[in-house]
């Protein structure tokens, strides 16, 4: 009886469990690299404070107009840095998920298979 109650919660609710865990590690991420913000304010000045409108001579303006276009220049390619960066993250994070849901409905047969080599006389050929 304990057997079959520890693998109904395996297979049911602790598969369950695994599965919230990896969508929230999913979540966490994509929230830590706030990439639908990211992409949302990709042609933003970076860290530019004073980024208005100057009033003045057309040299003053022209400065400004071109200082903005810089920021914005470099606030493109980090924030298109940071936006790879996390797809990367989370790709690899979301195939570690998949690997270990995957395994965790596997693993519980393995002493299953072990003893079934054991009598059939499986050696591994070491080299």
């Amino acid at each position: 009886m304990f057997i079959v109650g520890m693998l109904s919660w395996w297979y049911g609710e602790g598969w369950r469990q695994r599965a919230g865990m990896v969508r929230e590690r999913l979540a966490s991420l994509a929230d830590y690299f706030s990439i639908g913000l990211l992409a949302g304010t990709l042609f933003a000045p970076f860290r530019q404070i004073s980024a208005g409108q100057v009033d003045g001579p057309l040299p003053v303006q022209l400065r400004a107009f071109v200082d903005r276009l810089i920021s914005r220049m470099i606030g493109a390619v980090v924030r298109t840095g940071l936006i790879v960066i996390g797809l990367i993250t989370l790709a690899l994070a979301g195939l570690t998920g998949l690997v270990t849901i995957v395994a965790w409905g596997v693993f519980p047969l393995l002493p299953i298979a072990g003893v079934l080599l054991m009598i059939t006389g499986w050696v591994p050929a070491w080299p």
